[in-house]
């Protein structure tokens, strides 16, 4: 006699929203990683699980569905092959943010499947907050169960559920192994997945731009402890970037050298071609060092060559160079000037050195990787819509010639930079001024120092990458 095939049971959504948590409860024991990063698992896990003394089924915890990298496509692609593999599906949302429309058609692709299918609403840990759970009433599901995993609430209806389609255990009499014998598809699923690896993002690009004769190559001699640009007195010698890399604190950190920027009515041949080799190399940057002259100030070529960064949105350090030799004035008077020049930069923060004698250098390396954890950083949803609620409650969401505007919920949907959607009813009405002080406010609770915030507004369902 062939032992009774367990019942498969899968546990999807999006990340961040409880998947591992549950998990942990069902096999009551604490082996998935849970914590409010957004993809923490990587590892899809699975475990035989009993309740109500004898009705034993295999559950699986899938890693979180998000297509915004290669590696998470792997993960949510193996989710729904998770999906298609059991027998009972169990799709989670986060309950303190308000439905989202890939949740809906996640949602919908997985009742397609003819399978019983739960829809569990975590993260309704009081009486006040259930009000939340009734939003996502409108998914159409059969069933649909407030949660809170953390705290416990609400298990028994869900329980119940569960019960209807996991049979109580036969004892065995014998097992029988013949030919038929099939691989556990989730078996196949779980090696899949745990063979599939994130490579680490820790190579930073780093582009030195800033006027002709600013240091920029003397700068990277000093990085890098070795001649490697020539470095001389005349304007514009280094005419090709180049690229050099050296590792610091587990990051390799590649610099591109640029060619002097010149301003475009003295550009001659080859400089040309130089101007236009170092925009494209801006590209494929991520985080820029504009150097500044302290013997000179920021000029008006200096604002244009900050300007890049801006265009490009990339992370910025500024660097004031020579600092040894500048003229007699005082740091904070120095700082404001420049600050009072480069408005639009006002995230970058500055370091003053000199790269001729070494001084403060050795300094700009920690920056570097500091300012890149921040560029990659990603807010978890949970925090977001709490620090994003904190702010209208500060400041109103202000209205258009009478007409209520409300932004219902925010999301980030990309990294490096941080990119963040309002999700609102009237998205083409949220002034910019506003989004400036969203932005702000962000940055002051989550520190991104050095990083620009891109902060568009859209309707539910609208595209997030179309251009404002």
């Amino acid at each position: 006699m062939q032992e009774q095939e367990l019942k498969k049971v899968a546990i999807l959504g999006r990340p961040n929203v409880g998947k591992s948590s549950l998990f942990n409860r069902l096999a009551r024991q604490r082996d998935a990683i849970t914590s409010d990063m957004s993809g923490t698992t990587r590892d899809v896990k699975k475990r035989i699980v009993t309740i109500s003394g004898n009705r034993e089924f295999e559950v699986i915890d899938t890693g979180g569905i998000d297509y915004s990298s290669e590696l998470f496509s792997k993960v949510a692609d193996f989710s729904l092959r998770a999906a298609e593999a059991a027998d009972v599906i169990i799709y989670m949302v986060d309950g303190k943010t308000l439905p989202d429309e890939e949740d809906r058609e996640l949602f919908y692709k997985l009742q397609q499947l003819g399978k019983p299918l739960a829809l569990v609403v975590n993260k309704i840990d009081n009486d006040k907050e259930e009000e939340r759970y009734w939003e996502f009433l409108e998914f159409g599901a059969d069933t649909t169960f407030p949660m809170s995993v953390s705290h416990n609430r609400y298990f028994n209806d869900f329980y119940a559920w569960l019960e209807q389609y996991i049979p109580a255990k036969e004892e065995p009499q014998g097992l029988e192994l013949t030919e038929d014998t099939q691989i556990d598809p989730f078996d196949e699923i779980v090696r899949d997945i745990n063979a599939t690896r994130e490579e680490e993002d820790n190579e930073i690009r780093v582009a030195i731009i800033g006027r002709v004769n600013t240091g920029k190559s003397s700068l990277l001699n000093a990085l890098l402890g070795k001649e490697r640009s020539i470095v001389s007195d005349v304007a514009g010698t280094t005419i090709d970037p180049i690229d050099e890399a050296i590792e610091h604190d587990g990051y390799k950190i590649t610099f591109i050298d640029t060619a002097g920027i010149r301003r475009r009515s003295k550009i001659v041949g080859i400089e040309k071609y130089a101007l236009a080799r170092t925009t494209e190399m801006l590209k494929k940057a991520d985080l820029v060092l504009l150097m500044i002259d302290a013997t000179v100030g920021v000029t008006e070529l200096d604002e244009r060559v900050a300007g890049l960064i801006e265009e490009h949105k990339l992370a910025c350090l500024i660097v004031i160079n020579k600092w040894d030799i500048r003229e007699d004035k005082t740091y904070e008077k120095m700082v404001e000037e420049i600050r009072d020049e480069l408005k639009f930069l006002h995230y970058a923060p500055l370091i003053t050195i000199s790269a001729k004698t070494g001084m403060r250098v050795n300094k700009i390396l920690d920056q570097l990787t500091a300012v890149y954890g921040r560029y990659k950083f990603r807010i978890p949803t949970s925090e977001l819509n709490d620090a994003l609620r904190e702010a209208m409650k500060r400041h109103h969401v202000p209205s258009h010639n009478g007409a209520v505007v409300n932004i219902k919920f925010a999301t980030q949907y990309e990294t490096k930079p941080p990119k963040i959607a309002l999700i609102s009813n009237r998205p083409e009405f949220i002034h910019f001024s506003y989004k400036r002080y969203l932005a702000n406010f962000l940055r002051e609770k989550f520190d991104f120092e050095g990083v620009p915030l891109d902060i568009v507004a859209r309707k539910r369902g609208e595209r997030f990458d179309e251009d404002e």
